[in-house]
């Protein structure tokens, strides 16, 4: 009978230790450790993770329930002093810098878009997660409430968060899109709230092409028409140029405007682009698909612990929404892997109810029944 290790212990393998241990040494700050580690806090606060725990101390008590395994996982048994002290203390970068890892070896196994162009796709925006002010007085928002902004570029490529920051609740989206180095020939799908002419035209100079919404008081003439299928919803297709003052000042150039009608909804919408090559439906389909970014955030913040924290300071709160992003590429490597059609929820369900439990962890994705429950033919029959 094949021997397996524990279903966590197989998901914590997927990180090269050698590779966790060089950057452990890269961002040390302080003193060496004696008992604790890096990677006994990462263990640890994976499994709270997973586990969906909401306080240190219902971290360090579920995984002293397996204290007996932690010797196969490659950790030490933290107190709940040793791993607040750690996560108050030590770098975050080291978590931030993880993830870069692991998003490489996820961009490596990820399925293509559902698009026909070949461009790379993504769809940028930001989630505001709320802190208590008084609780939290580093995360100054506003007057009375404090919070942390998750800027996210998501490639449809595998619905992968390829770039993302997390900056203070005040600090504005375009700012944050601005410094993002999106490849050459990629195509963004873009808020209103990244509204920017002056962005728009350099975007349009690095032959990066991006999908948004017009402002309803924006200023243009129409150089020129083209016929629409209106059976598809659509109602124009023009080329246009920006009259207003400043804004033809900051965006000299031509763009193109889509009118386009949901049928389902009868709502209108008016989209901007620089793109004259794809037709006028793709590119509404294009800013309907940024909704993934939305179904993105709807998803941490309901399967991973990134709106309650278990530290106060700035890098407990930072670690802890590190390592959830590192969580969330770890499920995304094996739902790849496993090449089946469960949904990133029902892995981690799976994982949840079975993370101590020693199966191959490819088995249980897959349904197999558990091989201790398979009848054994050596046993005697009794007649």
């Amino acid at each position: 009978m094949s021997h397996y290790n524990t279903v966590f212990s197989q998901l914590l393998k997927l990180i090269p230790r050698h590779e966790f241990e060089s950057l452990a040494k890269q961002h040390h700050t302080g003193r060496s450790f004696r008992t604790a580690s890096r990677w006994s806090q990462f263990v640890t606060m994976s499994m709270g993770q997973l586990c969906g725990r909401n306080s240190l101390r219902d971290i360090v008590e579920n995984i002293s329930a397996q204290a007996h395994r932690l010797y196969h996982l490659g950790s030490a048994k933290l107190s709940r002093s040793n791993l607040s002290r750690i996560n108050e203390s030590k770098p975050y970068a080291l978590y931030e810098a993880l993830f870069g890892k692991l998003l490489h070896r996820c961009q490596k196994t990820a399925p293509g878009h559902d698009f026909r162009f070949n461009n790379p796709l993504y769809s940028l925006d930001a989630s505001t997660i709320d802190l208590c002010l008084s609780v939290f007085p580093w995360a100054d928002f506003r007057t009375t409430k404090g919070a942390v902004k998750l800027h996210v570029g998501l490639n449809h490529a595998g619905y992968l968060p390829e770039f993302v920051t997390v900056t203070e609740g005040n600090r504005h989206d375009v700012t944050i899109g601005r410094i993002l180095k999106f490849p050459k020939g990629s195509i963004v799908a873009i808020d209103k709230g990244y509204n920017d002419y002056t962005w728009y035209k350099q975007l349009t100079e690095k032959e990066i092409s991006f999908v948004t919404r017009l402002k309803t008081n924006a200023k243009f003439r129409v150089v020129c028409r083209r016929d629409v299928l209106k059976s598809k919803g659509l109602t124009s297709d023009q080329t246009i140029e920006f009259t207003g003052p400043q804004t033809a000042k900051k965006c000299p150039i031509q763009l193109r405007r889509i009118g386009y009608r949901d049928p389902e909804t009868g709502k209108r919408y008016v989209f901007l682009t620089n793109n004259f090559k794809l037709a006028a439906k793709t590119i509404a389909d294009i800013y309907k698909a940024r909704w993934q970014a939305e179904l993105f955030f709807k998803w941490i913040k309901q399967n991973l612990k990134i709106k309650s924290f278990v530290g106060t300071s700035k890098n407990a709160v930072m670690t802890q929404i590190w390592i959830a992003l590192c969580i969330y590429l770890l499920l995304a490597f094996l739902k790849f892997q496993s090449k089946l059609k469960k949904s990133m929820q029902q892995i981690l369900r799976l994982l949840q109810l079975n993370l101590f439990e020693k199966r191959d962890i490819m088995a249980l994705l897959r349904g197999d029944p558990p091989r201790d429950s398979l009848p054994d033919i050596n046993q005697m029959a009794l007649l």
